[in-house]
């Protein structure tokens, strides 16, 4: 015996698996879906009881909903990109609302430093 471990088992429940073992499969159905950048995703589903085929899924490949109709499958979702903060102040005020905003905060500003611009002393 050269080189190598001349120990070998296996894991515990292992050995030749087969129905006769694991009892009878459930009976399944493959459901194909369709996403809008023409791919196809076909998972399996069990049958019978009250298992319900879903009718959108997720597309493994790009991410996009996928839908049972190959002819108009499901629009991509649109998300809002991310906003900063300056987005959302421009959204609630106007352009001039900002320039006295701005003109009034400088002012504080230069009060409490008690400097004043050439622009104020005129």
């Amino acid at each position: 015996m050269a080189g190598g471990n001349a120990i070998r088992g296996a894991r515990v429940g292992s050995g030749p698996m087969g129905e006769n073992e694991r009892g009878e499969t459930a009976a399944r159905q493959a459901v194909s879906y369709y996403c809008a950048r023409g791919h196809v995703t076909t998972p399996s589903f069990a049958t019978g009881g009250d298992q319900v085929v879903p009718v959108e899924w997720d597309c493994p490949r790009c991410g996009f909903p996928a839908g049972l109709d190959q002819d108009n499958p499901p629009e991509p979702l649109r998300t809002e990109p991310y906003k900063t903060h300056l987005a959302y102040v421009k959204e609630r005020r106007s352009d001039e609302e900002g320039e006295s905003l701005l003109d009034e905060a400088l002012s504080d500003l230069r009060e409490r430093r008690g400097t004043l611009s050439v622009v104020d002393a005129e």
